[in-house]
Parts: structure tokens; sequence; C-alpha cells
């Protein structure tokens, strides 16, 4: 198995002379693509219904979860990144932690499958799983993750949901309804009050 991680990391690791452009648009991606999603997941909570809004808060914590997983992974079993074995080349500077399995991608695929999931936004859930195939492989090219980091990401990230989703009768009747959007319209009761939010 480790056999075929750096065969293929190999293959999609960044070559001896790369393209500055093709650089320049892994770096945009493995480092900020990330970011693309809190703003997603609020402009749905601001704009795109209120029956919709308990899926949103499940997804977002459906991916927290997984994260905690993934320190777990990483305390139970450090696996070295590719610069630390050495192996191919590495074109952005990294913390030295364990590689296994990628945060970004196990964030995005949470994310993701939970707007499928748990949401009726499920445009956004697709985008969401489009966008963690480009960052896995802009940060294969770049030589900070192996292919098992990401495919690892995978089962993390459903285990995250599992967690949640027994949550979601409770998260529609209780804690959406009568402690979340309460809170939202006292902070924003004058974009509500202009209509530039729904309520």
């Amino acid at each position: 198995m480790e056999a075929w991680n750096q065969a293929v990391f190999l293959a999609l690791n960044a070559p001896e002379h790369p393209n500055s452009g093709v650089v320049s648009l892994a770096v945009a991606i493995a480092q900020g693509a990330i970011f693309l999603v809190p703003p997603l997941l609020a402009s749905l909570w601001l704009w795109g219904g209120r029956g919709g809004r308990s899926g949103l808060l499940l997804a977002f914590c459906g991916a927290e979860v997984a994260l905690g997983f993934n320190q777990l992974a990483a305390a139970v079993w450090y696996h070295p990144r590719p610069f630390e074995v050495p192996i191919g080349r590495t074109l952005v500077e990294h913390v030295a932690d364990s590689s296994f399995p990628s945060d970004h991608v196990t964030f995005l695929v949470a994310v993701g499958l939970g707007l499928l999931a748990l949401s009726h936004h499920r445009w956004a859930g697709f985008l969401t799983l489009a966008l963690a195939v480009p960052v896995a492989w802009s940060r294969l090219f770049l030589g900070i993750h192996f292919p098992l980091d990401m495919v690892g990401a995978i089962p993390v990230a459903c285990a995250g949901l599992l967690v949640v989703a027994p949550f979601r009768s409770w998260a529609e009747r209780t804690l959406t309804p009568r402690w979340i959007e309460p809170l939202y319209r006292r902070f924003f009761v004058v974009p509500i009050r202009r209509g530039w939010v729904e309520p």
C-alpha cells in the first residue's frame, strides 16, 4: 500500500521544472479554496431560506467533529509528510505534522456530504465536493500530502457526519428555531428589518 501511495504521489507531484503559472494556481487552491466554504454557508443561511438552516449547522458541526477525529488519528498514528521521507518535490513550506488524513479534504468532503444529506441545498453540496478534487490535486502537486491522505479523509468525513446525523430532528425542532435563530435575529435586527437578509 505504501508503495502505491508513493508511486501515485510521484505521478501527481510537481515535475523538476514546473510551470510558474501552474505552481501559482496550485498554491492559491491549496491555501485559499477552503476559505470559500464559510462564506458559502453564511450566504445560504442569510438568503437560502429558513427551512435549510438546521442542515447548514449540522453539516458544519459534522465537519468539525471530523476534524477532531483527524487530531485523534494523528495522535494514534503518525504518518510523515513527503518532505520528511524525503520524496518528491515540496514547493511550499508546511509544518512537519502528521499528514494523514488531510484536514482540508476532510472538511470539504464533510461539508459537501452534509449539505447533500442534511439540507435542501444539494447544489452547494455538489459544489463543495467538486472543490475537494482540485484541493487534493494541489496539495499533492505541491508535495505536502500523499494520495492516501486524501482517500483517508473520506471515511473520516463520513464518521463525523454519522455522529451529528442523529441530532437532525432535535436541531430542526429545538436548536435552530429556539436558540440559534433568536440569537441571529438579535444581532442582525437592522439588516433583517431593512430586508437585506432573510429573518
